[in-house]
């Protein structure tokens, strides 16, 4: 074992010496900094690094891991989609990218110290908060978000004392998106399913003293609009000793609207008209019930009300009707939104997102005139919307400005600028990354799993060596 980890750690001070040799005998006229290290930064570093062959990209994150959602996000039993590591981890080791780990801005560096040492700033940090209910009771212990319930179970720091309390028969997540019945199927899914993936040991301890019987998924709208996936939908209808519960009436005239619809709306609605048929035929001890057409009301001690709804155009609107649903856990799952981490982004508090035009940040909203050598890419500037395909494609566009901008010398590059000087901050870098990462992996192996997390900080500095 010493060899091996001797050998890491040789390796990784020639890896070291190697990028400051090309960085600094290199003298490069560009300097661009990415702050986060989710997917929406590292497709923009692997396009930019292709693009301007004489440019370096520093990539800060304030955890020290990398990876944002792919790693916090994605489900455990869902290891093929993080695949996409494998490309980030390419792109991180280019000899003209450096890793700042550990590193806040707003806090450690601020965006103006950031402006004034690099030719270009990109925000690529990603959506922290939740959107709300706004219903009365919302702040009992019972109702949580499901993004802090997917942080528990995926490890973020400072997620594992959520404790959800799991020992009633009841769940109710109000929303119907891919995230949803993520949490939906980690609730339901055998044990020993999860115990092969990266789910937490103390996640997997809580899920192993469950009492949960029933997940009702709850959406304002019809299955035509549900926003959640044919993939996510057939692997909940797949899972062993689980009845997937549909109500006839929430089906009411959809089959005679089939051929009106795009093929993956109608693919998907076409499954789910052949469970309705279906239903029945097995009988689990658990029970997935997907429930349209009602909108929250109120909250209140172990269930929760909706108004029933009706479409207009789409949008539903609520009638006189309601209906009650016990509820001992409430899960929430109806959006993210940004944070303002710095001042001086121009930030739109009302959307959750910064305020840009294609990616360009706006400086002047009435005259929207743009901020030159600020950008935003992902959810920061998008809003939560897609998939890690849909970030890809949206952040290689707003690289692609970056690298015209320069190009075109829209941006000025003709000063020197110095980059980030991390001397006396407990920074990580891309060796120390990978220290915590053979760490985990060790760790995993030694329980059948792919890695077992390390979910506190300190202890993540203490392996990586800072």
């Amino acid at each position: 074992m010493v060899p091996k980890l001797f050998n890491i750690w040789r390796r990784g001070l020639h890896t070291t010496s190697a990028r400051l040799q090309v960085i600094r005998g290199a003298t490069p006229t560009k300097r661009i900094c990415i702050v986060g290290a989710g997917p929406a930064g590292f497709y923009a570093a692997q396009l930019i690094l292709k693009q301007l062959d004489d440019c370096v990209v520093d990539v800060m994150e304030k955890l020290p891991v990398p990876f944002g959602l792919v790693r916090f996000g994605v489900a455990p039993d869902h290891p093929e989609v993080k695949n996409v590591i494998n490309t980030f981890t390419k792109t991180a080791e280019h000899p003209r990218l450096r890793y700042f780990g550990n590193l806040s801005l707003g806090t450690d560096v601020s965006l103006q110290e950031l402006r004034d040492r690099y030719h270009a700033v990109l925000l690529t940090y990603g959506a922290d908060q939740d959107r709300e209910l706004e219903l009365e009771n919302e702040q009992q212990g019972n109702v949580i978000s499901a993004r802090k319930f997917v942080a528990w179970y995926n490890g973020l720091p400072g997620a594992e004392n959520l404790a959800p309390d799991l020992s009633g028969r009841d769940v109710t997540i109000v929303g119907q998106g891919n995230v949803a019945v993520d949490v939906a199927r980690m609730l339901l899914s055998p044990l020993d399913a999860l115990k092969t993936t990266d789910t937490t040991e103390y996640a997997l301890e809580a899920l192993s003293r469950s009492q949960v019987e029933r997940v009702h998924l709850v959406g304002r709208r019809g299955p035509l609009q549900a926003a959640f996936t044919i993939k996510e939908l057939r692997e909940m209808l797949k899972l062993p000793n689980v009845d997937t519960r549909w109500r006839t009436d929430d089906f009411s005239g959809i089959d005679n609207q089939l051929e009106k619809l795009q093929r993956p709306r109608k693919r998907l609605t076409e499954l789910m008209l052949k469970s309705l048929k279906e239903q029945g035929r097995s009988s689990g001890s658990k029970q997935f019930l997907p429930i349209f057409l009602r909108a929250p009301k109120a909250i209140s001690s172990g269930e929760m009300e909706f108004s029933v709804t009706e479409l207009q155009q789409e949008a539903a609107v609520a009638t006189s009707s309601t209906e009650r649903l016990p509820s001992h856990l409430i899960l929430r799952s109806i959006g993210y939104k940004s944070s303002c981490v710095d001042g001086g982004i121009n930030f739109d508090t009302q959307r959750g997102r910064v305020h840009n035009i294609e990616g360009r940040v706006v400086k002047d909203d009435a005259t929207g005139k743009v901020d030159t050598g600020l950008y935003v890419a992902g959810w920061l500037g998008t809003g939560p919307t897609g998939v890690i395909v849909t970030t890809m494609g949206g952040a290689f566009a707003v690289a692609k400005h970056i690298c015209d901008d320069i190009t075109a010398n829209v941006v000025d590059t003709s000063s020197a600028k110095p980059g980030y000087d991390a001397d006396g901050k407990r920074v990580v870098t891309w060796d120390g990354w990978r220290r915590i990462n053979d760490f985990e992996s060790e760790a995993g192996k030694a329980k059948g799993k792919p890695r077992e997390k390390v979910v506190n900080i300190q202890d993540m500095l203490r392996i990586a060596g800072v």
